[in-house]
């Protein structure tokens, strides 16, 4: 009974004339509220459209290099063996004990030159043309010093932060074998701001003997103009006889240790020629660097692309220090070398500096040949 009663009601609200009407009014007002509420929610909901300018940053050249980096470092290959006479190994992350004691002696510590520790010098009078702010950005250098320890480095980037188009970090970044990890956009914010047509750089000595460096470099740009500063090897502290041989009676000379692996030229510059053409490697010799700054600095400013400006007006020998200062403009006292700098060399016995000759000899006329060069290291030792 109730079942047909239901059925009949049914029957009368789908067929009756005037609730028939009633009731497809009703229907069109439901369907016009469900519409009404599902544009409310999507006007609500969060924007399906890319936004520009993370496309941007996600496309640019940093973060594809970041990703190039990873790929390089994981089809690195190790170097094999060039000479027997040495191990061709890195050494592990914690120092040596000898490498410790280097480091208390001070040959580890970054290099100082008093009063430029850090801040870029102000260019010369006129040098500086009217530019918007948003063409004045941090860049990822286009060249890096990346050698060597002890060589020099600190006195040559000195010398290129004198030139107006030159902007330069002032402290080691240690990106490309210490925080690699931090990222391209970690190492950009490092970086002075510069303007269009400036050469941003850096330098970190330790880079010339870091396994991963050369590769790592070419990842962020295969366009980078690199800088080493050479000096042949001597020894400044005085626990030196010490810790250069593996056995002084034989003679054997310790080449796993930093201060004797550093000045292996052959062996780190073979590296990073396999990433980067010779024509964009600027050797300094750091012996000229000292005779001759102005020679010396003609060559690098040629190399990065700059004009001369840095020439031997800039330059004063300081005797005392037995390494050249630069002159202020306008006058005053010269900048000259920290107190860490120009110091005397101790005394060493003439058999080691004999046996430190005999275990370099080879390493350096190969690298006279790999680079068309000879510093002269053996005659003037």
């Amino acid at each position: 009974m109730e079942y047909n009663l239901v059925c009949h009601n049914l029957y009368i609200v789908s067929f009756g004339p005037v609730k028939n009407k009633l009731f497809f009014l009703g229907m069109m007002l439901f369907w016009i509220y469900i519409l009404y509420s599902c544009a409310g929610y999507c006007s609500s909901a969060p924007s399906l459209e890319v936004d520009s300018t993370r496309w941007q940053e996600a496309s640019s050249p940093s973060k594809r290099t970041e990703v190039a980096g990873l790929t390089s470092k994981l089809l690195f290959r190790p170097q094999s063996e060039v000479d027997a006479q040495v191990s061709h190994d890195e050494p592990p992350a914690a120092n040596t004990s000898k490498d410790s004691q280097n480091s208390n002696n001070g040959a580890d510590r970054t290099e100082e030159w008093g009063e430029f520790e850090g801040d870029q010098l102000s260019p010369e009078p006129g040098a500086v043309s009217n530019v918007s702010a948003e063409s004045v950005v941090k860049r990822l250098p286009q060249a890096i010093i990346i050698g060597v320890k002890k060589g020099g480095t600190r006195a040559l980037l000195e010398f290129l932060r004198v030139h107006p188009d030159v902007r330069a970090a002032g402290a080691e970044p240690h990106f490309f074998d210490r925080n690699y990890g931090n990222g391209l956009d970690w190492y950009r914010e490092l970086m002075p701001k510069s303007q269009e047509g400036q050469v941003t750089m850096e330098k970190t000595p330790s880079y010339f003997v870091t396994r991963e460096a050369p590769a790592r470099v070419h990842a962020m740009s295969r366009d980078t103009r690199l800088i080493v500063v050479t000096l042949s090897k001597r020894p400044d502290i005085p626990a030196f006889e010490s810790l250069v041989f593996r056995n002084r009676s034989a003679g054997a000379v310790d080449a796993s240790w930093s201060a004797v692996r550093i000045g292996l030229y052959a062996l780190h510059l073979e590296r990073w020629l396999r990433f980067f053409p010779p024509e964009q490697v600027l050797l300094v010799s750091g012996e000229r660097l000292i005779r001759d700054p102005a020679g010396e600095m003609g060559r690098v400013q040629s190399f990065l692309g700059l004009r001369p400006v840095v020439t031997e007006t800039h330059f004063y020998f300081n005797r005392t220090k037995g390494f050249p200062c630069l002159r202020k403009e306008g006058g005053g006292k010269p900048h000259c070398l920290g107190k860490t700098k120009g110091r005397t060399h101790p005394s060493i016995d003439p058999w080691v500096l004999q046996r430190l000759r005999d275990f370099y000899r080879p390493f350096n006329m190969k690298f006279y040949q790999m680079t068309g060069q000879d510093f002269g290291w053996d005659k003037n030792s």
